[in-house]
C-alpha cells in the first residue's frame, strides 16, 4: 500500500452543513499537513479556505448544485465562476438527477456543459458527481456518457450526503463507461487506507473523504 499515492489522490472533504470557519482552518491544516490533493469546501469557504493554504500547494476545490444537483443551469453556471474569481481550483458539481431519471438526457448534457464551459475557459476542472446510490446501472452508464461528452474531467461517485457512498462495483462501471480522458473520482464512506487503496487500484484518481487523518495517521 502507498501512503504517499493515497494521499496524492485525497480531496480532504469539509462539507458538512455545521462546518464552522474554526472547522476549515483545522481541515486546512490536516490537508498541508499531510500534503493532499485539495480540500474540498462550501463556497461560502473558499475564500478563507485559499488564504490558509497559499503557497502549500494544496488545491482549493468546492461544489455547485451540492448535494441535490437541483438548482437551475444559470445558478449552477453563477455559483461555478462566483467560486472560480474567489480562488476555487476545481469544482464537484452535481448533476440534476431527476432529469436524468425522467429521460431528459439533453438537459442533463446542457446543464454539465454550461459549468464545464464555465470553469474550463478559466482554467478549471471539472468533476461531475452521479449519486450513484440513487441510480441504475444503465442510468450510471449513461449519466457517464453524457458527462465525458459535455467534456468532464472526473465522473464522481457520490456527494456523501445521499444515503449511500462509493462501491468498487459502481466505480467499476463507470471506468468502464468513459474512455482514458475522463478520471474517476470515489466519495463517501471511505474511513480508512485499505478502502481508499482498494479505490485507487480500481482506477481511481481522486478519493473524496473527511477522514483523511484518520486514514493517513495509519503509516505514523
Amino acid at each position: 500500500m502507498d501512503y504517499k499515492k493515497i494521499a496524492s489522490a485525497i480531496d480532504h472533504a469539509v462539507l458538512k452543513p455545521q462546518a464552522t470557519d474554526g472547522d476549515v482552518e483545522r481541515e486546512c491544516a490536516v490537508a498541508k499537513k499531510y500534503n493532499v490533493a485539495s480540500v474540498c469546501v462550501k463556497p461560502c469557504h473558499v475564500e478563507l479556505a485559499c488564504s490558509l493554504l497559499k503557497g502549500s500547494g494544496v488545491k482549493v476545490s468546492t461544489v455547485v448544485g451540492f448535494p441535490h444537483g437541483g438548482t437551475t443551469t444559470a445558478s449552477k453556471v453563477a455559483e461555478c465562476i462566483e467560486s472560480i474569481e474567489n480562488g476555487a481550483e476545481e469544482i464537484d458539481m452535481v448533476i440534476n438527477i431527476g432529469k436524468l431519471l425522467s429521460g431528459d438526457f439533453d438537459y442533463v448534457y446542457r446543464d454539465i456543459e454550461q459549468v464545464v464551459e464555465a470553469a474550463h475557459s478559466r482554467s478549471v476542472l471539472v468533476k461531475v458527481i452521479l449519486e450513484t446510490c440513487l441510480l441504475d446501472r444503465e442510468s450510471i452508464v449513461k449519466a457517464c456518457e453524457i458527462a465525458e461528452k459535455a467534456g468532464a474531467d472526473y465522473v464522481k461517485t457520490s456527494t456523501g450526503f445521499g444515503g449511500g457512498g462509493a462501491t468498487i462495483e459502481d466505480v467499476l462501471l463507470m471506468k468502464a463507461s468513459v474512455s482514458d480522458r475522463v478520471g474517476i473520482k470515489a466519495s463517501g464512506g471511505i474511513s480508512d487506507a485499505a478502502k481508499a487503496w482498494e479505490f485507487i487500484e480500481a482506477g481511481c484518481g481522486r478519493i473524496g473523504t473527511s477522514s483523511t487523518e484518520m486514514i493517513l495517521s495509519e503509516n505514523a
